[in-house]
């Protein structure tokens, strides 16, 4: 399509997924996912009109939704393993804000396997849930945040990726806008120094 050899193209992918761009397939130079939106079915289905996406996870359903214009429906299970539970955004503002994001694994090690870390952003009724399952599946408990303060974060965090000027956050960017936000403790700390993020 771009008239590139297949072996440009295959380098100029893995220098975007080496950039955290893209994530490639591990054997082969194809896109497995473009962070907020997956390319792989995943328990995150986002919903606006006749329109939808997979989500990686929470916090990138979230994200498809700040990309949307529109009123958004994210369907996906408490847990994982729970009921089925419908998330929806409407004029802008997140109903179901009283659930949690759960974040098990420390942001400055996301990226270590970006894909397990994204499928285990799940979402959860209440901290006797969370602490339930880190317990049932050996977990470490990480932070939790609401929905509603998370909604906030993802429209600041994915709200520009369209834009053709837009580039990926630097680790110094991405502390700064956890800490904007007031994402803070161990979870939530990443060396300036890293890269992008």
């Amino acid at each position: 399509m771009l008239g590139l050899p297949e072996e440009a193209a295959a380098a100029a992918l893995k220098r975007l997924a080496d950039d955290h761009g893209v994530v490639l397939h591990p054997h082969r130079p194809e896109i497995w996912a473009i962070h907020p939106f997956s390319l792989a079915p995943t328990g995150f289905w986002v919903r606006s009109g006749d329109r939808a996406w997979w989500g990686n996870c929470g916090w990138c359903s979230l994200g498809v939704a700040a990309l949307v214009d529109g009123d958004v429906t994210i369907s996906t299970s408490f847990w994982a393993e729970g009921r089925p539970v419908d998330l929806h955004i409407r004029s802008g503002r997140m109903v179901e804000g009283q659930y949690l994001i759960h974040f098990p694994i420390p942001m400055r090690q996301c990226w270590d396997n970006v894909i397990y870390s994204c499928s285990n952003m799940l979402v959860f009724e209440d901290e006797a849930a969370v602490d339930a399952w880190c317990r049932r599946h050996r977990m470490p408990k990480g932070d939790t945040q609401p929905l509603s303060r998370f909604w906030d974060f993802a429209r600041d965090w994915y709200g520009k990726h369209l834009d053709p000027e837009w580039k990926k956050w630097t680790s110094a960017e991405a502390g700064a806008l956890f800490r904007r936000h007031g994402l803070g403790g161990d979870t939530w700390e990443i060396p300036a120094s890293s890269g992008r993020f």
